[in-house]
């Protein structure tokens, strides 16, 4: 038989047995004296409720879901954390000071720096000649100076003062001559400076510088003669010259110098 037959007639027989339970006689314990014992047995044998065990709570699909992408995530995060590759303090460092330019220093501050004299250091006897002969050569070094009101001559350091004595004795040829009458003391200064320095460069070695006396000059002072014995025996001109002394009275006597330069 299909299904639906057999559920047709099941839905007969209950049909049927509901008719009958209506149209029944209800019976009388009286008539049935078993009826009231069968009442007590059924409560003495009727089982105890079960307790309800309260079903578990499932949960939404959608909370699922959520669950399932937060553990997804993180078994992700996890993976890239183990592959990625270890980064030290330094590489941190470096990072974020990328693109940083130095400053530039400020201007450094000149602090004058006192320059100590030169010492001449003498070892031996041997560099003593050596500075000796240095002097000479650059007219650096003590000149011996003699003079007075009527004459004056000086010689370099290191020279045979028999030079000095031919000089003053007139026996060198005056090759060239200079001067200074009325010029001030500025002027003089220019003039011999380049007088020398011409006179030395034309190869001439014997000069004659007429100063003169002073008689014009206030209270009859030579103030240009004790200014030439200076200017020969200090700074460039001074470096040019061997020897001086003052001129013979033919060569204009104490108004007048012989200058022997050197070659």
């Amino acid at each position: 038989m299909s299904k639906e037959k057999r559920r047709g007639a099941k839905a007969a027989r209950e049909s049927e047995e509901a008719e009958k339970a209506k149209t029944a006689q209800p019976v009388s314990p009286a008539n049935n004296p078993f009826l009231a014992h069968k009442s007590q047995l059924q409560g003495l044998v009727k089982p105890s409720p079960k307790p309800q065990v309260k079903a578990p709570e499932v949960k939404g699909k959608e909370a699922k879901a959520r669950e399932a992408r937060a553990a997804w995530g993180k078994a992700v995060a996890l993976k890239a954390e183990a592959k990625a590759p270890q980064v030290s303090d330094e590489d941190i460092f470096m990072k974020e000071m990328w693109g940083v330019q130095r400053i530039a220093d400020p201007a450094p501050r000149i602090t004058e720096v006192p320059i100590a004299p030169k010492v001449r250091v003498r070892l031996s006897e041997e560099a003593e000649v050596y500075a000796e002969l240095a002097d000479l050569v650059d007219g650096s070094g003590p000149w011996d100076i003699a003079d007075t009101d009527e004459y004056i001559e000086g010689i370099a350091p290191g020279l045979d003062r028999r030079l000095l004595q031919r000089l003053r004795k007139g026996e060198y040829s005056v090759q060239a001559h200079v001067d200074l009458h009325g010029m001030t003391q500025e002027q003089a200064h220019q003039r011999v400076d380049r007088f020398i320095l011409e006179s030395r460069t034309a190869g001439q070695r014997c000069v004659l510088i007429v100063h003169g006396r002073g008689l014009n000059s206030k209270d009859q002072i030579p103030v240009l003669k004790e200014r030439v014995r200076v200017w020969l025996t200090r700074g460039r001109i001074a470096r040019s010259v061997l020897c001086f002394a003052t001129a013979r009275p033919s060569d204009g006597g104490a108004g007048a110098v012989y200058v022997l330069l050197r070659k």
